[in-house]
């Protein structure tokens, strides 16, 4: 047979890319090291953990990790945008929500619409991991934290705030983005917190979602005492003094 139609034989390096494009091709490694990347920085954080350990999390090669989602920190976002459609869940329950000033409910519902979801989320075992990776993650001012802040959040927190607003419209808004930051401090402590166990003495289980009807209660009084609703006699007495 001449030279030139002689079968070629694989060498190594063609084996091995040919492998690679193989593994490269199949959807759900990309998915086991998203959720390898998840979890782990979800029970150590992201600075505590190495592409090789979600490597092996995931049981992909490591070169795969970097060939899908890039250096660790695009690994990160990812995972947030992996999970946006939550994000939507919350803002379609905010404009479900009555916004009417003079519905004694109103507030009710909003918080209801930001809080729900969540502990949904955090109760159900494909979202356990993300919940406690917003909460355990985003309360620090981290760099890669402050890009899926203000991409993923900062946006829904304005559309909260304004809804709050309009339910509270005797306070200004500044007063209530401190209403919403503290709502927030109270929601992400109870994703991550495991105390309450220990603390109740093995009555309560962390992340009970039969808590999250408490939780709402807690917010709305919160924001209420915070930013109560002027006394009609105050009001009058203070217009009255304008006036003289």
């Amino acid at each position: 047979m001449p030279a030139r139609h002689r079968p070629l034989s694989a060498t190594p390096r063609t084996r091995h890319n040919a492998a690679a494009s193989r593994n490269a091709q199949r959807p759900d490694r990309q998915q086991a090291i998203l959720l390898a990347a998840e979890k782990l920085f979800a029970q150590s954080g992201y600075h505590a953990v190495t592409i090789r350990q979600i490597a092996e999390e995931a049981g992909v090669p490591l070169a795969l990790v970097s060939y899908y989602y890039g250096p660790k920190h695009e690994l990160f976002h990812a995972i947030f945008a992996h999970w946006n459609q939550t994000i939507e869940e919350r803002l379609a329950a905010l404009d479900s929500a009555s916004q009417d000033p003079a519905d004694p409910q109103t507030l009710t519902r909003i918080v209801e619409a930001f809080v729900g979801p969540v502990i949904k989320l955090r109760a159900s075992p494909e979202g356990h991991h993300y919940a406690q990776l917003v909460g355990r993650e985003l309360a620090y001012g981290s760099q890669e934290a402050d890009r899926v802040l203000r991409e993923f959040f900062d946006p829904m927190a304005h559309r909260f705030i304004d809804a709050l607003h309009s339910a509270l419209p005797h306070a200004t808004r500044a007063d209530v983005a401190w209403g919403y930051q503290f709502a927030l401090g109270a929601l992400l402590h109870h994703l991550v917190d495991d105390r309450i166990a220990r603390l109740s003495l093995e009555l309560n289980q962390p992340g009970d979602p039969a808590a999250s009807e408490r939780l709402v209660r807690f917010i709305v009084g919160g924001l209420r005492a915070a930013l109560p609703t002027p006394s009609p006699s105050r009001s009058a007495t203070t217009t009255t003094r304008r006036q003289r």
